[in-house]
């Protein structure tokens, strides 16, 4: 999996510092993806999980690592940053769908005591 993620990184021109960060959320993400599918799938009322568009389940699994796994990163800035990637390469509804799910996800971990905001 590492290897997959230093090929991809290799062919961009990126400052190294940004490139250390894509490989550690790529990573994570993966990683976790099977907890990030389970809380989407709480979430994703009236909606088969099968059913979402891929490019936004990859959308909602990274800005959940961001919220779960980069506490250097406000929740908020995950989720506005996801909203835009939605909008710009997904549907014209995924915008609302990636913030209905991440804004009720936020939430939970938030009363679960998972996530702490400052």
């Amino acid at each position: 999996m590492e290897a997959v993620v230093e090929d991809m990184m290799e062919k961009e021109s990126l400052p190294e510092e940004f490139r250390a960060f894509c490989k550690n959320l790529a990573i994570k993400t993966l990683v976790h993806s099977g907890e990030f599918d389970k809380l989407i799938k709480e979430k994703a009322e009236h909606w088969e999980f099968e059913r979402i568009a891929i490019i936004d389940k990859l959308i909602l699994r990274m800005a959940l690592c961001e919220i779960l796994y980069f506490e250097e990163i406000p929740p908020k800035v995950s989720i506005t940053e996801a909203i835009e990637i939605a909008k710009d390469y997904s549907t014209e509804k995924s915008g609302a769908f990636v913030n209905g799910i991440l804004d009720s996800v936020l939430q939970d971990l938030k009363k679960e005591g998972r996530i702490f905001l400052g």
